[in-house]
């Protein structure tokens, strides 16, 4: 069964009550803190047990494996998205279209602020080639990639320019806000700050996905 299918449960399929639904809630809160200081490839069961104060036994009542876990909090990332394909889906004219592209921007840096630790375990583990990580990251980027070239083709950008292509562009496009987004906290350069990112990635977008 895929992460976002599972029912709350333990795993022998019985459901949770309040207090077992904290405790595996903790275990989540607390493994993606841990993978904030730590690789995935570092991180033991017994740490995220320390941490919780809890036994290694407790943790297996819910989740397999560390990998487990983090692929429970890579789904849940991923349900947070609905909210952004539906700023591409409005109107993206004048005052309006400015608004939604720098909302678009500011979805992606917030979204890397708060999922951030666990975004860059899955996106390694998809590069490496496991299947059940590389099926989340797809589960999250193409309805994104779809809604921009859906915007493009409304907004007619598309053949205004022999030189853009609309699902290149889309391409395009989000591996910048992505990458962007997961590097905001690191940038040093010229006194560039978040809202400067922003701004200019939100100018970027519009030009690329309308023309105007």
């Amino acid at each position: 069964m895929s992460p976002e299918a599972r029912p709350i449960a333990d795993l022998s399929g019985r459901r949770l009550g309040a207090r077992a639904l904290a405790k595996r809630r903790r275990i989540m809160d607390v493994t993606r803190s841990l993978l904030a200081e730590r690789g995935l490839r570092e991180l033991r069961v017994a740490d995220i047990a320390r941490s919780v104060v809890t036994s290694p036994a407790t943790f297996y009542q819910y989740f397999s494996d560390v990998e487990d876990v983090v692929l429970q909090l890579a789904a849940e990332a991923n349900e947070e998205l609905p909210a952004l394909i539906e700023l591409f889906e409005g109107d993206w004219r004048g005052a309006e279209g400015h608004r939604r592209s720098r909302d678009v921007a500011a979805f992606f840096m917030a979204y890397w602020v708060d999922h951030g630790p666990v975004l860059r375990v899955r996106n390694l583990a998809a590069d490496e080639g496991d299947e059940r990580f590389m099926a989340l990251r797809r589960a999250a980027m193409e309805p994104i990639l779809d809604a921009m070239v859906a915007l493009m083709q409304r907004s007619g950008s598309v053949g205004s320019s022999p030189w853009i292509q609309p699902q290149s562009a889309a391409l395009a496009m989000s591996a910048i806000l992505d990458r962007l987004a997961a590097y905001q906290s690191v940038v040093d350069y010229g006194g560039v700050s978040s809202d400067d990112l922003v701004d200019t990635s939100a100018q970027i977008l519009r030009r690329t996905l309308t023309g105007t």
